[in-house]
């Protein structure tokens, strides 16, 4: 393959991901990552450090329509940053001392949990709005979103249990170089009780500055190589752009399956090659 050649299918697949990633909130790295490792050979670590460059470009992209239309809860993300920022320097610093088949592993085993999520999560769209609990209404973190041509009103609770979560996220995006969308959402709306749709675009609010954390330490030890993250950037932002154009206007069941599919024959592939050593 040629230079131009990989640079193209780069694009290509990147392009997929970051509208995928943006669709779901759940980032582009899971796609990125095992689609350089596994398809085209790239060292899982330069691998990474290209995701953590995308993840930003998909927040970039992402972020700014979802805040337009008012989706995004910036008091949320604003405060769930600081847990997921911490854990992000802990998780990159952790992955340079931790081998590459380990990595994969927890990869595959993060994968197959966020596969399981995108089809399994409970319409948070169903019941009656819930009221704030006391940290909740103390931090101001209630607001309200589109929903069929109105403005939904919602509550925040539970904010201890889903602060300790997005360090957990955090420290899953510096070690696997994904956004850990997939955490994010999870703490959102199950723990805390926010809206899917919030969730999913606070997430893809929060997540590049979850990256832009743990992608310095990467660019430190020269993990972050240009041939490999420029395609990988313009690609990813280019989908995100395009999806959040689609998240807004169309339902997304369908496309949560098929990214489901396709993630899980990707975390089978990834723990398999983690296992007998070949990454």
């Amino acid at each position: 393959m040629t230079a131009l050649e990989f640079t193209l299918v780069v694009w290509i697949v990147s392009a997929l991901a970051g509208f995928l990633g943006a669709l779901t909130g759940l980032g582009g790295g899971v796609v990125v990552v095992p689609a350089l490792t596994l398809a085209l050979g790239v060292d899982i670590k330069y691998a990474i450090g290209a995701s953590l460059v995308s993840v930003i470009a998909t927040s970039s992209g992402a972020a700014a329509a979802y805040v337009r239309e008012g989706f995004s809860n910036i008091r949320i993300g604003m405060l769930l940053e600081i847990a997921t920022t911490i854990g992000a320097v802990f998780g990159a610093y952790l992955a340079g001392f931790t081998s590459t088949h380990i990595i994969a592993i927890i990869f595959g085993l993060v994968l197959l949990q966020a596969a399981y999520q995108s089809v399994f999560k409970s319409s948070p769209e169903s019941g009656p709005p819930i009221e704030s609990d006391r940290l909740g209404k103390f931090f101001r973190l209630g607001g309200d979103y589109p929903l069929e041509g109105r403005r939904q009103k919602y509550g925040v609770r539970n904010v201890p249990a889903g602060f300790g979560m997005m360090f957990g996220a955090g420290a899953l995006s510096g070690l696997l170089g994904i956004g850990s969308g997939a955490v994010k959402v999870i703490a959102m709306d199950q723990a805390m009780r926010i809206p899917f749709k919030v969730s999913t675009t606070t997430s893809n609010f929060m997540i590049g500055v979850t990256a832009a954390a743990s992608a310095g330490v990467y660019l430190s030890r020269g993990y972050i190589h240009p041939a490999v993250a420029m395609p990988v950037m313009l690609g990813v932002l280019v989908g995100a752009i395009l999806g959040t154009k689609v998240l807004v206007r169309a339902r997304v069941k369908t496309l949560r399956i098929v990214f489901a599919l396709v993630i899980l024959v990707l975390a089978i592939e990834m723990i398999v090659n983690g296992a007998m050593g070949r990454i």
